[in-house]
C-alpha cells in the first residue's frame, strides 16, 4: 500500500512522532509549538489527518498515531535524521543540514533513499538516530 501523502501532512505526522518521544501525551497546542503554526491551522490539519485515519484523538484531546500514521511518520523521520546526520558528517552546519534534509526527505523516491542509505551505512559510521 502506498503511503504517500502531501508534504504538510508528513510534517505534521513527523512532529507528532517526535513529540511522542519527548512527552507522555501530545496535544494540538504541542504540535503548534513544535512547528511554529497557529493552533487554528493545526486543528484543521488534525481534522484532515483523522479523516484519513492517520491519527485518533482521545476525549482529552490527546493525539495518537494510527498504524498507518506511525508508518508514515517513521519513514519521514528516518529520512530526516539520516540525511541530516550525513550532511553534518560532510561538513554542513547542523541547522542548514536539518533544513536541507527537511526539503529532501519529502521528494526522494524510495529507491534513491535506499541507495543513499546503503551507501552511508557502507562507507560511514552514521546510523541515523
Amino acid at each position: 500500500m502506498a503511503l504517500r501523502i502531501n508534504e504538510s501532512e508528513e510534517d505534521y505526522l513527523e512532529a507528532i512522532l517526535i513529540l511522542s518521544k519527548k512527552k507522555p501525551v501530545v496535544r494540538s497546542v504541542d504540535v503548534a509549538g513544535e512547528l511554529g503554526y497557529k493552533k487554528s491551522s493545526v486543528s484543521v490539519a488534525m481534522k484532515h489527518l483523522r479523516e484519513k485515519n492517520h491519527i485518533t484523538m482521545s476525549d482529552e484531546g490527546y493525539i495518537i498515531l494510527t498504524e498507518t500514521g506511525r508508518e508514515i511518520a517513521e519513514r519521514i523521520y528516518e529520512r530526516h535524521t539520516l540525511l541530516t546526520d550525513w550532511l553534518v558528517f560532510m561538513g554542513v552546519d547542523e541547522k542548514t543540514a536539518a533544513d536541507d534534509a527537511c526539503k529532501l526527505e519529502h521528494d526522494l523516491s524510495a529507491e534513491s533513499f535506499e541507495a543513499i542509505k546503503d551507501f552511508i551505512k557502507k562507507y560511514t559510521d552514521i546510523k541515523g538516530r
